[in-house]
C-alpha cells in the first residue's frame, strides 16, 4: 500500500521514532546507504523557493543513488492550464517519488490522492512535516531522548512550523508549550491541538497554548522561534506584526528562564533583531545549523521508509 508524509500523524509514534533513528544511523554511516535508490527518481515540484529545501533533497537523494528533478510551478501548467490530478497521476508514472512544496495544503493533498508513487510534503500552509522530524533528531542528538524535556515555542502558533512542532512533540512525548498573542490569526489552528493532545495522552506528555511567553519560556530544555513575516505575509504588514510580536522575541532575558542547558532552535531564514536577537542565534546555546544539516539526513530517511527501502 502507497504511504505518503503530508502530515506527521501519517506515521505513527513509532514509525516517527524509527524514522529518526534510521536518519542518525545513515548520518553515522552514510556509505551503507549509498546504493539503497539506486535507478530511482524523485521529482521535487516547487511553488514556493527554499534554499534548504531544495539542496537538501536533492543531495539526499544523490547521496542514496538515485536521481532528483527539481520542477519550477511557475513555469509551468500545473494548476493553471493542467489541473493537479492530470499532473499527479503523469508525473507518477514516470518517477518513483514525488516531494512538493506548495501553497495551499489541500493541493498537496489532491496531489497524494492521485499519483500511484508516494508524495513527501516539503511544505504547505498548514504543515511542515520535513522540518520537524530534522528539529527531532537534532534534539535526540544533543539531549539524548526525548522524554521530561519541555519545548517552548514562541511567536506565531498559526503557522506551519507551529502546527508540525505541536504534532511533533506530542508524538515523541515532548511537553510543548505554545506561546503566542492572543486571537484566532496568531493562535494555533484548534484542531491541530486537539488532534495532538491525543497523542500527548498516550506519550504521557503535555500541550499548553498560552499568550504568555514567560510561562513558555520557565524551566524549558529547548527554546524555538519562527520567522514574524513568512512568504505570505505583505511589507505593509510588517510593522504591526513587530509590535505584536515583539513580547516573543527569544533573547537572554528568556533563556534566563530555561534551564542552564536550554538549546535555541529555529528552521531559518533568521532575521536578527526580530524573532531572536543575534547573541542568541550565534550564541553557544543555539544548534540551528545542526538543525539545517539534519534536513537532509532526515528527508533521506524519510524516502527510504516511504519506498519500503529501510
Amino acid at each position: 500500500m502507497k504511504r505518503d508524509l503530508l502530515k506527521l500523524p501519517d506515521l505513527t509514534s513509532e514509525e516517527l521514532n524509527s524514522v529518526i533513528d534510521l536518519a542518525i544511523d545513515i548520518k553515522k554511516s552514510p556509505d551503507k546507504y549509498s546504493e539503497k535508490l539506486s535507478g530511482k527518481t524523485l521529482l521535487m515540484i516547487f511553488a514556493k523557493p527554499s534554499l534548504r529545501t531544495r539542496v537538501s533533497f536533492e543531495t539526499g537523494m544523490t547521496k542514496l543513488g538515485g536521481h532528483a528533478i527539481y520542477y519550477d510551478i511557475s513555469t509551468s501548467p500545473m494548476g493553471k492550464g493542467e489541473t493537479i490530478h492530470d499532473t499527479a497521476n503523469c508525473a507518477s508514472r514516470y518517477v518513483d517519488i514525488i516531494s512538493a512544496r506548495l501553497f495551499d495544503h489541500e493541493d498537496i493533498v489532491d496531489l497524494a490522492q492521485n499519483s500511484r508513487v508516494p508524495v513527501i510534503n516539503m511544505l504547505t500552509n498548514m504543515t511542515h512535516p520535513c522540518q520537524i522530524v530534522a528539529d527531532l533528531m537534532a534534539i535526540k542528538e544533543k539531549k539524548g531522548s526525548f522524554k521530561g524535556l519541555k519545548l517552548a515555542f514562541m511567536g506565531d502558533g498559526n503557522n506551519n512550523v507551529t502546527h508540525s512542532l505541536i504534532y511533533g512533540c506530542a508524538m515523541v512525548g515532548i511537553d510543548i508549550t505554545v506561546a503566542s498573542p492572543e486571537g484566532e490569526e496568531y493562535s494555533p489552528s484548534k484542531d491541530v491541538v486537539k488532534e495532538a493532545k491525543k497523542f500527548a495522552e498516550k506519550q504521557g506528555s503535555k500541550v499548553v497554548v498560552t499568550d504568555d511567553a514567560n510561562e513558555a519560556a520557565k524551566d524549558a530544555d529547548i527554546l524555538v522561534t519562527d520567522t514574524w513575516m513568512s512568504y505570505h505575509h505583505k511589507p505593509e504588514q510588517k510593522a504591526e506584526r513587530v509590535k505584536m510580536f515583539s513580547p516573543y522575541q527569544v533573547n537572554a532575558e528568556k533563556f534566563a528562564l530555561a534551564k542552564p542547558d536550554a538549546i535555541f532552535m529555529h528552521c531559518l531564514p533568521a532575521y536578527r533583531g526580530y524573532e531572536v536577537t543575534a547573541d542568541v542565534i550565534d550564541g553557544p546555546k543555539s544548534i540551528v545549523f545542526d538543525e539545517a544539516e539534519n534536513r537532509m539526513w532526515t528527508e533521506m530517511a524519510i524516502m527510504l521508509f516511504l519506498m519500503g527501502k529501510m
